[in-house]
């Protein structure tokens, strides 16, 4: 690129090669967002036993945290075993044995990264991905000159887009 090439000219090419560059990352973030969709249904999910050992004679409070379920529901006692959902803990030994539902390993991969939080190690790919994609919607008004038809009705597009977003938002 020499230094006379237009603006628009710059921004086609950066929006080009890093759509190009993103190419992988975005099949990632399409197939992970449509299956976070569904992650309170057992698509696509295999069931898995885990046996756990965890100290004995806890508390229903504290044996949710000890075995790493979330909103843990307790349907009832017999004998030395805490019955809940989906599997036991003896009170006497600390043995628990549950069922889980999960995703196979690449798909599960691929929600993680989509769901990524502050502490997880590549965080800083998904604020790198963010901020592309808002590249994306800002670059897009550089890919036509203002005063085509194309430009022009790419407006009126963009313009019902927002109307779609703010009506979805306030649903």
């Amino acid at each position: 690129m020499s230094v006379s090439t237009p603006m628009h000219q710059k921004m086609r090419i950066y929006h080009r090669y890093l759509g190009f560059f993103l190419m992988g990352i975005m099949a990632v973030y399409a197939i992970s967002g449509i299956l976070l969709i569904f992650r309170d249904t057992d698509f696509l999910k295999s069931e898995k036993v885990i046996q756990k050992t965890v100290d004995p004679g806890l508390s229903t409070d504290n044996l949710g945290k000890a075995l790493g379920i979330k909103q843990l529901k307790v349907k009832g006692e017999e004998g030395n075993r805490i019955l809940f959902e989906h599997g036991f803990y003896d009170i006497a030994t600390g043995a628990a044995e549950y069922k889980v539902k999960e995703l196979p390993k690449p798909l599960e991969k691929m929600t993680r990264l989509h769901k990524a939080k502050s502490a997880d190690p590549l965080f800083f790919m998904n604020i790198f991905f963010g901020l592309s994609l808002l590249f994306f919607v800002v670059s897009s008004f550089w890919m036509f000159m203002p005063d085509t038809p194309v430009f022009k009705k790419g407006m009126y597009f963009m313009a019902g887009g927002i109307l779609l977003m703010l009506a979805m938002l306030l649903i």
